[in-house]
C-alpha cells in the first residue's frame, strides 16, 4: 500500500566548493602546478597572472577599484547573480610577503633524465648474441617476459608451455624449456633465472673462483646448511662444515657479497619520487621564521574578457534561446574560476595555520637542530584544538606535506608521536625513547647483541618504564632484526 508522509531529517552535505577544497588541501606542492593547468585548461574563464601578455596595452585590463562604481551598478540585481563579484578584481597581492618568492631560479631548472636500458632490454640484448633457431629464441622470450621485476622465475614450468602453446603456437618440451633457462641464467647480472634464493645465490657462486676453497665451502653452507645461515646457528655451522670460526667468518662475508635481488641491480626504470618541501623554516638568532613554498601560492584571477562577455550578455534586452545558454555557460565558468581562486586561498590559509602551529608546539626541537630529545609528544587533536579545525584536516596536512628546515626536509607526520610517562612524572615523546633505543642496538656487543628484555631493563635504568612488548614494538618500527638476527663473527 502505497503512503505519502512528511519527514524532518538533519543532513550534513559538502558543497562542491568545500569538496573542492578538501582535494586541494591534500595535493602535495609537486602536483599543484599540473593541477592547476588542468584547471586553467578546462576553464577559460581562468588566468595565470603570470602567464598574461604583459605587452597588452593597459587600457584592456582596467583595474577599477570595487569602491569607484556608480551606486547605479551596485544596486544592479540580474536574476540569482550578482555580476559586481565578477567586476571586482583579485588583489594579486593577497598573497602577501610572508610567501617565498626566492624559488623563480629554480623553477626555470630542468632535472636532468638518465636515459638507459631497461633490465628486461638487457637482457634481450643479451639474448641477440646467442644463436638459436626460431623457436628456442620464441622460448628464451617467454622465459625473459616471465621474469619478476627482482630477476626471479616464479612461473612454474608446465605454465610457461601452456603460455607458448596459446600465445606463440609454439609446442615445446619440459626438458627443453629447463635447458634454456640454464642459458637465460648465464645473462647477467648474475642470479638471473632462479627459480627462489637458494638457487640464485648458487648461480653466484657457481661464477666465481672454484679453486677458492671459502667458495666451495660458501657452496656447501647454501646448499645443505641455508636454513642454520639465515637464522645465524653459526655454532651449527662450525661443527657441520668442522672449520673454525675465523674461517667461518670468511665464508659468511662471501655469502653476504651476493645480490639476493639481482634484477634490481638492472633495473633502470625505477622512478625516485621527487620531494618538493611546501614550508621552509629558517633560524636567526634563536628565533624561527616560517615561509610557504611560493608554489603553493599561484597568481590567478577571473579573466577580464569573461566578465566584459558576461555583463554585455545580460544587458541584452532581447534574449532568444542560444542567448540565455552563452549567459549560463559563461556565469557557470565564472563561478568555477572563483571558486577555484578561493579554494586556492583557503588551502594556503590552512596550511599556514596549521605548520605554524606544528613550529610553535616542537619549537625547542627545530631550535635543538632536530634533536629528537626535544621532540614533545604531539598528536593530531593538540594541532587541531589549537587552529580550530578538524582532526581530519590536519591529517589530511600532515600526511602529505614537507617542510625544509637547516637540519633536513621532513615529512609533517614525522613531528607527531605518542607520551610515555617517566618515572618522575613526565611525559616524554615515544620518539625520545626510540632514539635512546636506537643508540643501545647501536653501541651493542654484536658477538653478544642484547635481548629485548635487556633493553628494557636498559630502557627502566634511564627512567622509562615500558614493557618488554613495547620494546619489540619500537624496535620492528625501527626495522631493527631480533638479537639473533643481529649477531655477528
Amino acid at each position: 500500500m502505497l503512503r505519502q508522509n512528511l519527514q524532518q531529517k538533519l543532513l550534513q552535505k559538502l558543497s562542491p566548493q568545500q569538496i573542492q577544497f578538501i582535494k586541494l588541501l591534500q595535493v602535495p606542492t609537486v602536483s599543484l602546478d599540473t593541477r592547476i593547468k588542468e584547471e586553467l585548461e578546462e576553464n577559460p574563464a581562468l588566468e595565470d597572472i603570470s602567464l598574461a601578455d604583459m605587452n597588452d596595452p593597459v587600457e584592456d585590463y582596467p583595474d577599477k577599484d570595487p569602491d569607484d562604481y556608480s551606486e547605479k551598478e551596485k544596486e544592479e540585481n540580474y536574476d540569482e547573480f550578482n555580476v559586481d563579484d565578477y567586476l571586482q578584481d583579485d588583489n594579486i597581492n593577497d598573497y602577501g610577503s610572508k610567501y617565498d618568492s626566492n624559488e623563480d631560479d629554480e623553477e626555470k631548472k630542468e632535472l636532468p633524465i638518465a636515459v638507459s636500458n631497461t633490465f628486461f632490454e638487457n637482457l634481450q640484448a643479451q639474448l641477440d648474441l646467442v644463436h638459436l633457431d626460431d623457436n628456442d629464441y620464441l622460448i628464451a622470450q617467454q622465459i625473459i617476459g616471465s621474469l619478476d621485476d627482482d630477476g626471479y622465475l616464479r612461473r612454474p614450468i608446465p605454465s610457461l608451455i601452456d603460455d607458448l602453446a596459446f600465445s606463440q603456437n609454439v609446442m615445446a618440451e619440459e626438458q627443453e624449456v629447463e635447458d634454456l633457462l640454464k642459458v637465460i641464467q648465464t645473462f647477467d647480472p648474475a642470479g638471473i633465472g632462479a627459480r627462489d634464493l637458494q638457487e640464485c645465490l648458487l648461480i653466484q657462486l657457481r661464477k666465481r673462483d672454484q679453486a677458492n676453497p671459502i667458495v666451495i665451502k660458501a657452496i656447501e653452507v647454501v646448499e645443505d646448511y641455508l636454513d642454520e645461515f639465515t637464522k645465524k646457528h653459526y655454532d651449527k655451522l662450525e661443527k657441520s662444515l668442522n672449520v673454525s670460526s675465523e674461517e667461518l667468518k670468511e665464508i659468511v662475508a662471501e655469502i653476504l657479497k651476493l645480490n639476493p635481488k639481482p634484477g634490481d641491480s638492472g633495473a633502470s626504470n625505477v622512478k625516485q619520487m621527487q620531494v618538493i618541501p611546501d614550508f621552509h623554516i629558517a633560524k636567526n638568532e634563536n628565533v624561527l621564521t616560517l615561509t610557504l613554498n611560493s608554489k603553493n601560492a599561484p597568481e590567478l584571477r577571473v579573466s577580464k574578457s569573461y566578465q566584459e562577455m558576461f555583463q554585455h550578455y545580460e544587458k541584452t534586452s532581447e534574449k532568444d534561446k542560444k542567448l540565455k545558454e552563452a549567459v549560463h555557460f559563461v556565469k557557470q565558468k565564472l563561478d568555477s574560476a572563483k571558486w577555484f581562486i578561493d579554494a586556492i586561498k583557503q588551502r594556503q590559509q590552512t596550511l599556514l595555520k596549521t605548520m605554524n602551529a606544528i613550529m610553535n608546539y616542537q619549537y625547542e626541537f627545530f631550535l635543538s637542530d632536530g634533536d629528537e630529545r626535544q621532540l614533545k609528544p604531539m598528536i593530531l587533536k593538540d594541532i587541531a584544538d589549537r587552529i580550530g579545525m578538524d582532526i581530519s584536516t590536519v591529517s589530511r596536512v600532515a600526511n602529505s606535506k614537507y617542510v625544509q628546515t637547516e637540519f633536513g626536509t621532513f615529512l609533517l607526520k614525522s613531528f607527531f608521536s605518542e607520551a610515555i610517562q617517566t618515572e618522575n612524572g613526565e611525559e616524554v615523546s615515544n620518539k625520545e625513547v626510540k632514539k635512546i633505543l636506537e643508540e643501545c642496538i647501536g653501541k651493542e656487543d654484536k658477538l653478544k647483541p642484547l635481548a629485548d628484555e635487556k633493553l628494557t631493563e636498559i630502557l627502566k635504568d634511564k627512567g622509562y618504564n615500558i614493557a618488554r612488548r613495547t620494546v619489540a614494538k619500537y624496535r620492528e618500527q625501527l626495522g631493527i632484526p631480533v638479537a639473533r638476527l643481529r649477531k655477528e663473527l
